[in-house]
């Protein structure tokens, strides 16, 4: 299932027949209600369904052959933990699932609805699908839930100023008119500035244990950051994309990777692994500062 993506802008679009959503900040999935099972897919298609039982529970409420759209989150102290949602995303077996499921239970911020009783909607109006969306998830309640939604600019730039306080990261902005743009950037993302795409020119550790990332930021002086050390999820993610480049990584000399080194704060002069052509990650960081490192919340894939 290709999904729809968002193209960045600096300013909130204004306008007749736009509609604007919180931009939760948690990992995209795909519910997949068959009449025989539930499958959880990640954005970049992998089948997480092991990961997240509580969801493959509550999705069973579903009518047969529905597919929806949208974040899974974890709540904690009154807002949304992108951490906690990594770490559930990392459960290696059924039994820590279960567990996890339990202690740190997640909730489904459903954006959109693509087929409902076997029919496909991504040719129908975001304004109908969001209509059909809401009538079908109210009344099952959480963890399964529409993401909030208005038409009114002014409301959505009071959510812009006051929601990150609850881990919301921004705004998405789609057209009223528009059907699902599966694979494309059809719809807009305003973000807050600290939430930003970085070039990964490289990483420290290993091919198999990478340990934190190097990063080019799209401010600042173009001197490679090494990052927070990484999550298990955020390694294995690292893991997979390293080990799909058909070649070695290499230098821009020509030598083997691992030749270069970074500064690090705290550290010193760190080797690392050059990646050419570079990965692109999101990352969490101050525009002004080099203090304290870049934070990896994501790497970004094709999909």
């Amino acid at each position: 299932m290709r999904v729809a993506l968002a193209a960045t802008v600096r300013t909130l679009p204004r306008g007749a027949g736009l509609a604007y959503e919180p931009k939760f900040d948690g990992h995209r999935l795909v519910v997949v209600r068959t009449a025989e099972e539930v499958v959880l897919q990640a954005r970049s298609g992998r089948i997480v369904t092991a990961a997240f039982p509580d969801l493959a529970a509550a999705a069973r409420q579903l009518p047969a052959g529905t597919v929806l759209d949208g974040e899974v989150v974890v709540w904690h102290a009154g807002r949304t933990d992108f951490a906690l949602v990594q770490r559930r995303a990392a459960a290696a077996t059924a039994a820590r699932a279960a567990a996890l499921a339990q202690s740190l239970p997640a909730s489904y911020a459903a954006f959109d609805v693509l087929e409902l009783a076997g029919l496909d909607l991504r040719g129908r109006t975001y304004e109908r699908r969001r209509a059909l969306l809401v009538d079908l998830l109210l009344p099952l309640g959480p963890p399964l839930q529409p993401v909030p939604m208005t038409t009114d600019p002014e409301l959505a730039a009071t959510w812009y100023e006051t929601l990150p306080a609850s881990g919301i990261e921004g705004l998405v902005v789609k057209r009223l008119n528009q059907t699902y743009p599966a694979g494309r950037r059809g719809w807009q993302k305003l973000r807050h500035t600290q939430v930003r795409d970085a070039a990964v020119v490289g990483y420290t550790g290993t091919p198999r244990r990478p340990l934190a990332l190097v990063l080019v930021l799209p401010v600042g002086d173009g001197i490679p950051l090494v990052s927070s050390p990484l999550t298990a999820a955020l390694r294995a993610d690292v893991v997979a994309a390293v080990a799909e480049r058909e070649a070695p990584a290499r230098t821009p000399a020509g030598s083997r990777a691992g030749g270069a080194t970074v500064t690090a704060i705290g550290l010193g002069e760190v080797p690392y692994r050059p990646l050419d052509p570079p990965l692109t990650a999101e990352v969490r960081h101050p525009s002004t500062a080099r203090h304290p490192p870049p934070e990896v919340l994501r790497l970004r894939t094709e999909l």
